[in-house]
């Protein structure tokens, strides 16, 4: 059995389990283990043995801390969340702001690969991760919709996020060159029609996200 509390959120536990030494490394710098080795192998590589070699303990000598890896894991994305601050302050209108915010949170899913995976299971929120939330509310306050739809928005932002990472880190494409169009003739009609060049400066994250936070939190809603 673990040395730790089991049951309950990791955040609402003591740092350290009642029995034994005194550890010599604290969750910080075990969250901090494990994300170097989900960044350099994938979330694959990350196990309660592999971070405590990495950190030079024994294995069970981290049940001392966690009772768990998906304790290890909110420890992780929480510590990643935590790259967002500083948060936006009051400059701006709320879509800037959250747009700024947005493009720190896909800078932050390509440096680590990994983060949407370890988001798509069911974690228990840290002291970063209730930051981030809480900037994010501040940031929608003059924008009269319901709390339920800020938190809706707020979720398809992370998806958008995670999405344009991976698109960002994907190497396969779908191509239509050497293709017979012939049995298909929207195809062949779209790839027949002069394609305008892009407007200057146009950005597609940036209107995919303000298409999004507009349509989703200021459109007459029934």
């Amino acid at each position: 059995m673990s040395d730790a509390s089991t049951g309950g959120s990791i955040w609402a536990r003591p740092r350290r389990g009642t029995r034994g030494p005194t550890p010599t490394h604290g969750r910080d710098e075990i969250a901090a283990a494990a994300v170097a080795l989900a960044d350099a192998d994938g979330l694959g590589a990350v196990s309660m043995r592999a971070v405590a070699g990495a950190l030079g303990m024994a294995a069970g000598s981290l049940y001392r801390h966690l009772s768990s890896r998906d304790d290890l894991l909110d420890l992780m994305v929480d510590r990643c969340v935590g790259e967002l601050r500083p948060y936006p302050t009051d400059d701006g209108s709320w879509t800037d702001q959250f747009l700024l915010l947005a493009r720190r949170q896909l800078a932050l899913h390509r440096r680590h690969p990994w983060l949407p995976d370890a988001l798509s299971r069911r974690a228990v929120p840290g002291p970063n991760t209730l930051a981030y939330f809480d900037a994010c509310l501040r940031i929608l306050a003059p924008v009269p919709a319901g709390v339920a739809a800020k938190f809706e928005a707020i979720a398809m932002v992370t998806g958008v996020v995670s999405l344009f990472a991976r698109s960002a880190a994907a190497t396969g494409t779908v191509t239509f060159d050497h293709v017979d169009l012939a049995d298909h003739p929207h195809l062949a009609a779209a790839f027949a029609a002069p394609s305008p060049a892009p407007p200057p400066g146009d950005d597609l994250f940036a209107r995919t996200l303000r298409a999004l936070l507009t349509g989703l939190l200021t459109a007459d809603r029934p």
